[in-house]
């Protein structure tokens, strides 16, 4: 199959002949979004006081948890991105799944049930107990309202992309008003349901994930009579790589900056979970911290699951498509998962092509608003309950007057969403997506771990660890080559890449850990022993926890 044939440019050929199938697209997005808005009514109901708003009132099991951490996890990065990452790299690209898996034993050892015990909504919570507590909470905050939007614009620039693809829409007006859509369902989704309403649609969007990919898997294995040496085998071939597609090396490896590069990778992946914020709070949001536990297994199981079958989707795509057709489509291949879906239906142009194409972008699309739900109520909550309440009213503000705050400021960054995911509509999302992990690892994870287990960490300690992790981790990716100075880069035109890696883990996440301990160790304020005795014996025992 040559790039000129119909699966070259299949997707939007897809687009472009697909008008006797675009009621059956539109209908599919449709269902799926006045379903989710009947569920966000209904949960909005039930939500009368600051626990129903921030944590669902505590109310959900460790599997419905489980279920919606595994919504809230499994983005667009990973559904789309991972499986264009094997279509493209083969053996390197399936290193993301192993990062983003392994990830979870370092949320369920270390951060899972401390977090559940000591805090009460945020991860300021935590942090603040010993600290003083204005300026810790100010820099929480501002860590989890930074991580989260440019998560946010990594979903949003990717909504932007796939609908208007499948629409057919190719105008700039077109592409800015469905981002603009895709914010104001976030904004509608939080405003009204809360944590309740956010977290039944990232159960409904985890179950659709995982039919959707199990489906896909399914035909992708039929078509090669379930022999999985014969689909690697096929897509080593069809790769022009030949066996190295099946080994180590392919992206991260041909130099020594690319090995550092992936090690640099491999820690942001592992250790930036446990400080995601929209993570995070997710642990709140059981009634016990036996239910966090729990909850964590069965996110490791029902992810773990999801990740064993990018490996059929990504090295399907691979077997039945060309890798330049793959990159027509989309540089980073994030239309590979797609167009195998397209491909194994029966091609472009195919009623049974169009309808899974249909199906998977409709799952597509419903992951994306799961996700920006879940970042939006992070980032709101944390405005509201730290900076708002704690740190402008000091402490004086009723609960009906921070709930109105988060939902002012789940508006406000509605808004500050869609004007920047218009802007970064046509740029490369990984970078965004490695810039949220990245900051997550440097900020947000030392100051935790120091907080929960070390009894000299300070307040000095903390925001030297907040500010220091953020400003190294942001600087360092605005002056690497996913910003300028390569083809692939945000500007491809510009170069002032100084920073030859293009995750900066490797620096930022020990510096972070760096600061956190020299500051302490700088630090004139003696450790509130005390309060650290009250606080282990909270996080381990759970006596007290809210």
């Amino acid at each position: 199959m040559s790039g000129t044939t119909a699966t070259g440019t299949a997707l939007l050929a897809a687009a472009s002949d697909a008008s006797e199938h675009r009621p059956l697209i539109i209908t599919l997005f449709g269902a799926f979004v006045v379903a989710t808005l009947c569920i966000t009514v209904w949960a909005g109901r039930q939500t009368r006081n600051a626990s129903d708003f921030y944590a669902g009132g505590r109310q959900f099991t460790g599997f419905q948890n489980g279920l919606a951490i595994s919504g809230d996890y499994m983005s667009a990065a990973s559904f789309l991105g991972i499986a264009g990452a094997i279509a493209l790299f083969g053996y390197d690209g399936f290193l993301y799944s192993i990062g983003f898996l392994v990830a979870w034993l370092v949320a369920l050892l270390l951060v899972a049930e401390p977090l559940r015990n000591s805090g009460r909504y945020t991860m300021g919570d935590v942090l603040a107990y010993r600290m003083r507590q204005r300026p810790v909470r100010t820099a929480a905050g501002t860590s989890t309202i930074v991580v989260s939007i440019f998560y946010l614009l990594a979903q949003m620039a990717g909504a932007g992309v796939l609908v208007s693809l499948l629409l057919g829409i190719t105008s700039d007006g077109g592409k800015v008003a469905i981002v603009a859509l895709v914010g104001v369902l976030m904004i509608v989704y939080v405003t009204i349901g809360g944590m309740k309403g956010t977290t039944w649609v990232q159960m409904v969007k985890a179950v659709l994930l995982i039919a959707g990919t199990l489906l896909i898997t399914f035909l992708i294995l039929l078509k090669f009579g379930f022999n999985l040496s014969d689909l690697l085998g096929t897509a080593a071939a069809n790769s022009g790589k030949g066996s190295a597609f099946l080994e180590p090396g392919l992206k991260y490896g041909a130099t020594g900056t690319s090995k550092l590069d992936f090690i640099s990778l491999g820690i942001a992946l592992v250790l930036g979970t446990a400080g995601l914020p929209h993570i995070l709070i997710r642990f709140y949001t059981v009634p016990t911290a036996k239910a966090a536990r729990k909850s964590v297994n069965w996110a490791i199981g029902i992810i773990g699951a999801f990740y064993l079958m990018t490996i059929v989707l990504g090295f399907g795509a691979a077997a039945l498509l060309k890798p330049g057709d793959i990159i027509a489509s989309n540089k980073a291949g994030n239309t590979a998962a797609p167009l195998a879906a397209l491909e194994i239906g029966g091609g472009g142009g195919s009623t049974g092509g169009a309808i899974l194409l249909a199906v998977i972008s409709a799952v597509a699309f419903a992951t994306i608003l799961a996700v920006v739900a879940g970042l939006t109520l992070a980032s709101s909550s944390s405005f509201a309950h730290d900076i708002y309440a704690n740190v402008i009213r000091r402490g004086r503000a009723t609960e009906k007057e921070e709930v109105r705050a988060a939902r002012w400021a789940t508006v406000l960054i509605g808004i500050v969403s869609i004007a920047l995911g218009a802007l970064a509509r046509d740029l490369n999302v990984a970078g965004l997506v490695a810039l949220a992990f990245a900051v997550a690892a440097s900020a947000n994870l030392p100051t935790i771990l120091y907080s929960l287990f070390w009894k000299r960490f300070t307040t000095q300690g903390a925001l030297w660890s907040i500010y220091g992790g953020l400003t190294a981790s942001v600087a360092l990716v605005l002056f690497s080559p996913v910003v300028s100075g390569k083809p692939s880069s945000m500007f491809p035109d510009a170069d002032f890449a100084w920073f030859p890696l293009e995750n900066p883990g490797l620096i930022s996440i020990p510096l972070g850990f760096l600061l956190g301990w020299l500051g302490s160790l700088l630090s004139k304020e003696e450790p509130d022993k005390g309060k650290y005795a009250e606080l282990e014996v909270k996080s381990l025992t759970g006596v007290g926890a809210h």
